[in-house]
């Protein structure tokens, strides 16, 4: 039913829409020390934290990320990651401008998002640490288009090029067009949740 419906749309000539302007972006700064802050960061957290989401690994590979120190991919653990775009294809996703991560997938120019089974919440508390080799004993092969890390066990995979970067805040936008897309074969358990700090899984 759902093909037919796009077949039908498909046939349907409708004229172009007129492009819509984009709004002026406002301005934006910091909170100055002796400024108190418009919200509470805590309850910030918790009434946000509501929202659940799923969980995701961004990676990147080692290849174009040479002058890592630690001679491994690069690997983040990212709760907000979103679908963007249908025409062209486009995903986006959240990076802290402090990450120590984000600079070695940039470098990159491309990523892949790992989305974690419902079994894998120990994966994701092990990309979400800074410093340490997160690839030590994780298996994975490489994708398709951009060679970055593809988790096993994920129930989906996301192969990128790094599209367009905006600042957000303290936070950056990464925008990727996608060039390669999977899910994982088999019955998987579904996906990996995030709800109230703490992980969930569907139920029936």
């Amino acid at each position: 039913m759902a093909e037919a419906a796009v077949r039908y749309l498909r046939s349907v000539r409708t004229p172009a829409p007129e492009p819509v302007e984009a709004l002026p972006r406002p301005e934006l700064r910091c909170v100055g020390e002796d400024e108190p802050a418009p919200l509470d960061p805590a309850e910030f957290r918790r009434v946000l934290g509501n929202f659940a989401t799923g969980v995701a690994v961004i990676t990147a590979p080692l290849a174009a990320t040479g002058d890592s120190p630690d001679d491994s991919p690069a690997g983040f653990a990212c709760q907000s990651f979103t679908s963007l775009s249908l025409d062209p294809p486009l995903v986006a996703f959240m990076v802290g401008r402090t990450s120590t991560t984000w600079p070695r997938i940039a470098r990159a120019g491309v990523f892949c998002v790992n989305v974690l089974g419902a079994g894998q919440g120990e994966l994701c508390r092990a990309f979400a640490v800074s410093g340490a080799d997160k690839f030590a004993g994780v298996a994975y092969d490489a994708a398709p288009a951009s060679g970055s890390p593809r988790l096993s066990g994920a129930v989906a995979w996301i192969d990128c090029t790094i599209h367009a970067v905006h600042t957000g805040g303290d936070h950056l936008i990464v925008v990727g067009r996608v060039d390669a897309l999977g899910t994982a074969a088999g019955d998987p358990d579904g996906p990996l949740l995030f709800h109230r700090g703490r992980f969930a899984r569907l139920s029936d």
